[in-house]
């Protein structure tokens, strides 16, 4: 009966302390977060850093730290994830640099079809559009779905609709059109179009712990029309938890779709407590890399720890974190 007694008393107290401990290390972990992180990517390709001119790294960098920049001073005034996320990807949509709304690339009936999907990390709604070729920023009109519909996706001209009913920018499907986008369509040059631009996205944690996700992109180059891939998809292309993690993915959509590669981040955190940096460079340098699928992702927790593992040659991608500067980089080392 005593050595009962002597075995309870120790293993209470073993509890105890291990309670005491893990407080001290929530407590630690809330201490060290940033106020507010955000993350974006201009999606991963195959560039070779030897012939890539400085003058291009500098000026997609430069739109890059703006992406950055923009979504940071919203954070920074208290604003929340949704907002950053949203203002950040208009920036990249806007730009030529990029396969998102202005310059994304043709299908194969030579026409810009673009996707865009929206999730948000704390009440657990999510929006996207796909198809669409008359919508300004597609991302805006992802957010538009989430928030004031009680659908997730909404496409083609239907989206298009309801987009002009809630007062977002409608464009001739013209605005897309660039030169090169073009050039390289009529010669099928989908390696060089992968080398040269790619999908884009951003993940965000804001000051009050919301994260927020979002990824916007025209597709595969020469794609059949009403293909649509892994961005605009929930779980596959994007996914948002307040309880773990946002994911914004990049690269060839039939593989993130079929591996649900955003939710399979999450989830592993979420029933496996694995650190994300461990979560996405598995799945991305090791699960679909045997599969001979390239691409790469961006993730943020909670806690505000950054992943971006990519398996191609390279990755747009950059970050900014409460109180430091904004980095930004395309190749393994710059």
């Amino acid at each position: 009966m005593k050595n009962a007694i002597l075995l309870l008393t120790a293993m209470v107290s073993l509890f105890l302390f291990s309670c005491k401990n893990q407080v001290k290390e929530e407590k630690s972990e809330i201490q060290t977060r940033p106020d507010w992180v955000i993350v974006v990517h201009g999606g991963a390709g195959y560039i070779n850093p030897e012939t890539f001119t400085a003058e291009n790294e500098e000026l997609h960098k430069e739109r890059l730290t703006a992406a950055l920049k923009t979504g940071g001073e919203i954070l920074e005034s208290g604003g929340s994830a949704l907002d950053a996320v949203e203002e950040a990807i208009r920036i990249m949509e806007d730009s030529p640099f990029f396969n998102a709304g202005r310059g994304a690339v043709f299908n194969a009936d030579g026409v810009n079809e673009l996707d865009a999907s929206f999730m948000d990390g704390k009440s657990g709604k999510a929006g996207a559009v796909a198809n669409v070729t008359v919508i300004k920023n597609p991302i805006s009109a992802a957010r538009k779905v989430m928030e004031e519909t009680k659908h997730v996706m909404l496409i083609k001209q239907g989206a298009e609709k309801f987009a002009a009913e809630q007062g977002l920018e409608i464009v001739d499907p013209s605005y897309f059109f660039t030169q090169e986008s073009w050039d390289e369509h009529i010669n099928e040059l989908a390696k060089q179009d992968q080398a040269r631009r790619g999908t884009v996205g951003c993940v965000a944690l804001d000051k009050d712990g919301n994260l927020a996700a979002g990824t916007s992109t025209g597709g595969m180059t020469n794609k059949k029309f009403g293909r649509v891939g892994d961005s605009p998809i929930i779980g596959a292309g994007t996914f948002a938890d307040n309880n773990t993690c946002a994911v914004s993915a990049t690269g060839h959509g039939e593989f993130f779709i079929r591996n649900v590669v955003a939710y399979d981040i999450a989830a592993r955190m979420k029933y496996l407590n694995e650190p994300i940096s461990e979560i996405a460079d598995d799945i991305i340098n090791k699960k679909l890399k045997s599969l001979g699928a390239g691409g790469g992702v961006i993730a943020l927790d909670k806690n505000g720890n950054i992943a971006m593992p990519f398996n191609t040659s390279s990755m747009h991608r950059g970050f900014i974190k409460a109180g430091e500067e904004p980095q930004v980089f395309i190749f393994k080392d710059r």
